[in-house]
């Protein structure tokens, strides 16, 4: 079952079962003894498989009857819904129904943060508390990256959600930072995820940390027009993500799928 421990790879197969409606909510999972013969594996083994799958939040354990399937799809939280979307990827609507939740919620907490800091005082506690001279540093490593023959797409996103992450401090955003974190984990886990955020060459996500750089260094911020301009450009860029994800996972040749998740 792959290079993982046989827990974990057992637990992600009897996830990916519930995700995709194969185990329905409120019917009983099958037992530990069920699981221990389907798997080949002993039932003590199987107790720590089921549990792991308690972990994820798919199930629900009942003293005297075993562990319950929960309704995932509306009562799960973040950390559910992260493991609901890796093991949605062999579902194509499903998963691109759910990419398009994650890049719209991943969007207006990023331009947030972006405009809010562009509109902050120059001399004030926001930007005291985010130091430029660092973010140009991590901007140089992005275009170290970026300039490689095969450029590394998961760290250079990495990268940029950190700056963010930085943003949301300075701007004492607890709470946008801690959704921030767990669309990050969605997102950086899913190899499919992390390549449709590079629909453009990677050189462009550097051109566009260079420009805010400069606009954060100059005396005047950007006028109404550009601000404008911007947040087309940024939907634009995002609308671009979400038709990658599709290409990805081979929706765009399934007019059905695509008419759907349109």
């Amino acid at each position: 079952m792959g290079s993982r421990t046989v827990v974990a790879d057992v637990a992600d197969e009897l996830a990916r079962r519930v995700a995709a409606g194969e185990y329905q909510p409120g019917e009983l999972m099958p037992s530990v003894r069920q699981v221990a013969d389907e798997f080949e594996m002993n039932r003590a083994t199987a107790q720590l498989t089921l549990g792991r799958l308690e972990s994820y939040g798919f199930v629900e354990a009942r003293r005297g009857k075993g562990f319950t399937i929960r309704e995932v799809r509306s009562a799960g939280g973040l950390d559910v819904y992260r493991h609901l979307f890796r093991f949605s990827i062999p579902m194509p609507d499903v998963a691109i129904e759910m990419f398009r939740d994650i890049v719209e919620v991943e969007r207006g907490i990023v331009m947030d943060a972006l405009l809010a800091y562009t509109g902050a005082a120059p001399g004030g506690p926001v930007a005291a508390g985010f130091d430029l001279a660092e973010l140009k540093a991590e901007v140089d490593a992005l275009e170290t990256l970026a300039r490689t023959d095969v450029p590394d797409h998961r760290r250079i996103l990495a990268i940029e959600i950190g700056i963010v992450r930085r943003l949301l401090v300075a701007l004492e955003s607890s709470l946008q930072r801690a959704i921030l974190n767990s669309i990050g984990d969605m997102v950086l886990e899913v190899p499919e995820a992390v390549e449709a955020y590079f629909a453009g060459a990677a050189d462009l996500h550097v051109l566009v940390w260079r420009a805010l750089i400069a606009v954060w260094e100059s005396d005047s911020g950007p006028s109404p027009a550009q601000l404008a301009l911007f947040e087309d450009l940024f939907g634009i860029y995002h609308h671009k993500v979400i038709n990658r994800f599709e290409e990805l996972l081979g929706a765009q040749d399934d007019p059905q799928i695509h008419a759907v998740t349109a």
